[in-house]
Protein backbone atom coordinates (compact mmCIF):
# COMPACT_ATOMS: atom_id res chain seq x y z
CA UNK A 1 0.00 0.00 0.00
CA UNK A 2 1.55 3.03 -1.38
CA UNK A 3 1.81 6.70 0.70
CA UNK A 4 1.16 9.97 -0.74
CA UNK A 5 3.06 12.30 1.63
CA UNK A 6 2.20 15.68 -0.38
CA UNK A 7 -1.70 14.43 -0.01
CA UNK A 8 -0.88 13.42 3.87
CA UNK A 9 0.41 17.34 4.40
CA UNK A 10 -2.56 18.74 2.71
CA UNK A 11 -4.17 19.33 5.95
CA UNK A 12 -0.64 18.80 7.76
CA UNK A 13 -2.26 21.57 10.58
CA UNK A 14 -5.32 19.70 11.48
CA UNK A 15 -3.73 16.23 11.05
CA UNK A 16 -1.11 17.89 13.51
CA UNK A 17 -3.00 18.74 16.31
CA UNK A 18 -3.64 15.51 17.97
CA UNK A 19 0.32 14.66 18.55
CA UNK A 20 0.88 18.40 20.00
CA UNK A 21 -2.15 17.53 22.30
CA UNK A 22 -1.03 13.43 23.11
CA UNK A 23 2.80 14.89 23.71
CA UNK A 24 2.28 17.90 25.43
CA UNK A 25 1.29 15.56 28.49
CA UNK A 26 4.27 13.27 28.60
CA UNK A 27 6.06 14.87 31.01
CA UNK A 28 9.89 13.27 30.50
CA UNK A 29 12.08 15.28 31.73
CA UNK A 30 15.73 14.31 30.39
CA UNK A 31 14.64 11.05 28.26
CA UNK A 32 17.78 9.10 26.74
CA UNK A 33 15.74 8.10 23.89
CA UNK A 34 12.88 9.68 22.10
CA UNK A 35 11.23 6.79 19.43
CA UNK A 36 8.50 8.42 17.24
CA UNK A 37 6.89 4.79 15.89
CA UNK A 38 5.53 5.58 12.83
CA UNK A 39 7.44 8.86 11.51
CA UNK A 40 5.09 9.70 8.39
CA UNK A 41 6.82 12.33 6.72
CA UNK A 42 8.70 13.34 9.99
CA UNK A 43 7.56 17.18 10.27
CA UNK A 44 6.01 16.12 13.41
CA UNK A 45 9.35 14.18 14.42
CA UNK A 46 11.10 17.53 14.28
CA UNK A 47 9.19 18.73 17.14
CA UNK A 48 10.47 16.09 18.89
CA UNK A 49 14.50 16.35 18.75
CA UNK A 50 13.20 20.91 19.66
CA UNK A 51 12.08 19.26 23.33
CA UNK A 52 14.11 16.95 24.09
CA UNK A 53 17.31 18.29 22.06
CA UNK A 54 19.50 15.69 24.42
CA UNK A 55 17.72 12.42 23.32
CA UNK A 56 18.39 10.29 20.93
CA UNK A 57 15.34 10.26 18.22
CA UNK A 58 14.78 6.93 16.75
CA UNK A 59 11.89 7.30 13.73
CA UNK A 60 10.89 5.04 11.71
CA UNK A 61 7.58 4.06 9.10
CA UNK A 62 6.88 1.29 7.12
CA UNK A 63 6.19 3.42 4.24
CA UNK A 64 8.63 4.39 1.74
CA UNK A 65 7.57 7.65 0.50
CA UNK A 66 7.35 8.54 4.08
CA UNK A 67 10.78 7.61 5.19
CA UNK A 68 12.40 8.96 1.95
CA UNK A 69 10.48 12.10 3.23
CA UNK A 70 11.73 11.91 6.56
CA UNK A 71 15.27 11.70 5.56
CA UNK A 72 14.94 14.65 3.60
CA UNK A 73 14.19 16.98 6.45
CA UNK A 74 17.56 15.26 7.84
CA UNK A 75 16.39 12.82 10.09
CA UNK A 76 17.62 9.02 10.28
CA UNK A 77 14.65 7.66 9.92
CA UNK A 78 14.67 3.57 9.13
CA UNK A 79 12.15 1.48 7.06
CA UNK A 80 10.42 -0.93 9.70
CA UNK A 81 7.19 -2.34 10.55
CA UNK A 82 5.39 -1.45 13.47
CA UNK A 83 5.19 -5.04 14.61
CA UNK A 84 9.01 -5.50 13.75
CA UNK A 85 10.65 -3.01 16.22
CA UNK A 86 11.32 -3.46 20.03
CA UNK A 87 12.45 -0.83 22.33
CA UNK A 88 16.38 -0.61 23.54
CA UNK A 89 17.34 -0.50 27.01
CA UNK A 90 17.36 3.06 26.83
CA UNK A 91 13.69 3.72 25.19
CA UNK A 92 12.55 6.29 28.04
CA UNK A 93 9.83 7.81 25.45
CA UNK A 94 7.83 6.07 22.85
CA UNK A 95 4.91 8.13 20.45
CA UNK A 96 2.83 6.12 18.73
CA UNK A 97 0.72 8.69 16.32
CA UNK A 98 -2.15 7.62 14.24
CA UNK A 99 -0.50 4.27 13.36
CA UNK A 100 -2.05 1.42 15.60
CA UNK A 101 -5.15 1.81 13.66
CA UNK A 102 -3.44 -0.19 10.71
CA UNK A 103 -1.90 -3.09 12.87
CA UNK A 104 -4.45 -6.02 13.68
CA UNK A 105 -4.11 -7.39 17.03
CA UNK A 106 -2.41 -4.41 18.13
CA UNK A 107 -3.54 -4.82 21.65
CA UNK A 108 -0.76 -7.80 21.89
CA UNK A 109 1.87 -5.80 20.14
CA UNK A 110 1.35 -2.87 23.37
CA UNK A 111 1.75 -5.64 26.15
CA UNK A 112 5.14 -6.62 24.31
CA UNK A 113 6.10 -3.11 23.84
CA UNK A 114 5.67 -2.10 27.89
CA UNK A 115 7.28 -4.99 29.21
CA UNK A 116 10.50 -4.25 27.46
CA UNK A 117 10.71 -0.50 28.18
CA UNK A 118 12.54 0.24 31.32
CA UNK A 119 11.25 1.32 34.56
CA UNK A 120 9.96 4.85 34.46
CA UNK A 121 9.59 5.24 30.82
CA UNK A 122 6.59 7.04 28.88
CA UNK A 123 4.41 5.00 25.90
CA UNK A 124 1.97 7.58 23.98
CA UNK A 125 -0.54 6.47 21.37
CA UNK A 126 -3.32 7.94 19.76
CA UNK A 127 -5.71 6.36 17.29
CA UNK A 128 -8.60 7.64 15.36
CA UNK A 129 -12.03 6.93 16.79
CA UNK A 130 -14.49 8.10 14.05
CA UNK A 131 -14.76 4.94 12.36
CA UNK A 132 -18.38 5.58 12.97
CA UNK A 133 -18.51 8.43 11.35
CA UNK A 134 -20.12 9.13 7.49
CA UNK A 135 -16.48 9.55 6.13
CA UNK A 136 -15.90 5.70 6.84
CA UNK A 137 -19.34 4.23 7.03
CA UNK A 138 -20.05 5.67 3.44
CA UNK A 139 -16.47 3.94 2.11
CA UNK A 140 -18.09 0.55 3.64
CA UNK A 141 -21.48 0.73 2.12
CA UNK A 142 -19.91 1.73 -1.42
CA UNK A 143 -17.33 -1.15 -1.01
CA UNK A 144 -19.64 -3.42 -0.15
CA UNK A 145 -21.78 -2.97 -3.63
CA UNK A 146 -21.58 -6.20 -5.82
CA UNK A 147 -19.40 -4.38 -8.24
CA UNK A 148 -16.78 -3.32 -5.49
CA UNK A 149 -16.97 -6.16 -3.53
CA UNK A 150 -13.36 -7.47 -3.71
CA UNK A 151 -12.74 -3.79 -2.00
CA UNK A 152 -14.13 -5.58 1.54
CA UNK A 153 -11.05 -7.40 2.36
CA UNK A 154 -9.05 -4.21 3.27
CA UNK A 155 -11.56 -2.49 5.30
CA UNK A 156 -12.55 -3.37 8.81
CA UNK A 157 -15.57 -1.75 10.60
CA UNK A 158 -13.72 -1.48 14.24
CA UNK A 159 -10.24 -1.70 13.84
CA UNK A 160 -9.70 0.04 17.24
CA UNK A 161 -11.31 -0.41 20.99
CA UNK A 162 -12.51 1.89 23.07
CA UNK A 163 -10.86 4.33 25.12
CA UNK A 164 -11.36 2.03 28.29
CA UNK A 165 -9.81 -0.94 26.75
CA UNK A 166 -6.75 0.68 25.98
CA UNK A 167 -6.87 2.05 29.59
CA UNK A 168 -7.29 -1.27 31.24
CA UNK A 169 -4.68 -2.51 28.87
CA UNK A 170 -2.11 -0.22 30.50
CA UNK A 171 -3.13 0.06 33.28
CA UNK A 172 -2.53 -3.49 33.93
CA UNK A 173 1.46 -3.00 33.70
CA UNK A 174 1.23 -0.68 36.75
CA UNK A 175 1.45 2.08 34.91
CA UNK A 176 0.14 5.59 35.67
CA UNK A 177 -2.29 6.15 33.02
CA UNK A 178 -4.06 9.24 31.42
CA UNK A 179 -6.60 7.71 28.82
CA UNK A 180 -9.15 10.29 27.23
CA UNK A 181 -10.88 11.12 23.87
CA UNK A 182 -11.47 14.27 21.75
CA UNK A 183 -13.32 15.28 18.86
CA UNK A 184 -12.15 17.98 17.20
CA UNK A 185 -14.14 19.94 14.98
CA UNK A 186 -12.33 20.70 11.43
CA UNK A 187 -13.04 23.75 9.56
CA UNK A 188 -11.87 22.38 6.16
CA UNK A 189 -12.27 24.75 2.53
CA UNK A 190 -12.05 23.22 -0.98
CA UNK A 191 -14.02 21.29 -3.14
CA UNK A 192 -15.36 18.19 -1.09
CA UNK A 193 -12.72 18.43 1.64
CA UNK A 194 -13.29 15.42 3.36
CA UNK A 195 -12.95 13.01 0.46
CA UNK A 196 -9.73 14.59 0.06
CA UNK A 197 -8.77 14.58 3.31
CA UNK A 198 -9.04 10.59 3.46
CA UNK A 199 -7.63 9.98 -0.07
CA UNK A 200 -4.59 10.54 1.89
CA UNK A 201 -5.70 8.09 4.37
CA UNK A 202 -8.55 5.77 4.93
CA UNK A 203 -8.38 5.45 1.19
CA UNK A 204 -5.41 3.97 1.09
CA UNK A 205 -6.15 0.17 1.21
CA UNK A 206 -8.68 0.84 -1.50
CA UNK A 207 -5.99 2.55 -3.80
CA UNK A 208 -4.50 -0.16 -3.38
CA UNK A 209 -6.53 -2.78 -4.83
CA UNK A 210 -7.43 -0.71 -7.92
CA UNK A 211 -6.42 0.41 -11.14
CA UNK A 212 -6.38 3.98 -12.02
CA UNK A 213 -9.62 3.92 -14.04
CA UNK A 214 -11.58 1.96 -11.08
CA UNK A 215 -10.12 4.44 -8.94
CA UNK A 216 -11.33 6.80 -10.53
CA UNK A 217 -15.05 5.51 -10.68
CA UNK A 218 -15.23 4.45 -6.92
CA UNK A 219 -14.08 8.33 -6.11
CA UNK A 220 -16.65 9.44 -8.70
CA UNK A 221 -19.35 7.42 -6.59
CA UNK A 222 -18.09 7.81 -3.77
CA UNK A 223 -17.81 12.05 -3.82
CA UNK A 224 -21.64 13.14 -3.94
CA UNK A 225 -22.40 10.56 -0.80
CA UNK A 226 -19.36 12.68 1.26
CA UNK A 227 -20.86 15.90 0.09
CA UNK A 228 -24.49 15.21 1.23
CA UNK A 229 -22.84 14.18 4.84
CA UNK A 230 -20.74 16.99 4.90
CA UNK A 231 -22.26 20.07 3.34
CA UNK A 232 -20.49 23.28 1.80
CA UNK A 233 -21.33 26.46 3.98
CA UNK A 234 -22.17 29.64 2.63
CA UNK A 235 -19.12 31.11 3.18
CA UNK A 236 -16.98 27.79 1.71
CA UNK A 237 -15.81 26.00 4.49
CA UNK A 238 -16.71 22.67 5.58
CA UNK A 239 -17.08 21.05 9.09
CA UNK A 240 -15.61 17.62 9.91
CA UNK A 241 -15.84 16.24 13.42
CA UNK A 242 -12.83 13.82 13.85
CA UNK A 243 -13.24 11.86 17.41
CA UNK A 244 -10.07 10.26 18.29
CA UNK A 245 -9.11 8.26 21.57
CA UNK A 246 -5.60 9.36 23.20
CA UNK A 247 -3.17 7.43 26.02
CA UNK A 248 -0.26 7.83 27.77
CA UNK A 249 1.30 5.67 30.39
CA UNK A 250 4.28 6.01 32.51
CA UNK A 251 5.67 2.83 33.28
CA UNK A 252 6.72 2.45 37.71
CA UNK A 253 10.10 3.36 38.34
CA UNK A 254 12.71 0.86 39.63
CA UNK A 255 12.38 -0.64 43.31
CA UNK A 256 15.10 1.58 45.46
Amino acid sequence: MRWDPAGYLEFHQPRGRAFHDLVARVDAQLPRRVVDLGCGPGHLTTSLAQRWPGAVIEAFDSSVEMVQQARELGLNAMLLDADEWMPLPDSDVVVCNAVLQWVPGHAELIRRWLAALPPGAWFAMQVPGNFDAPSHVLVRELASQPHWRQLMGGLRDAPVPEPVDYGELLAATGAEVDVWETTYLHRLVGSNPVLEWIKATALRPVRAALDDAQWAAFRDELAPALEAAYPQRVDGSTWFPFRRIFAVARLPEAAS
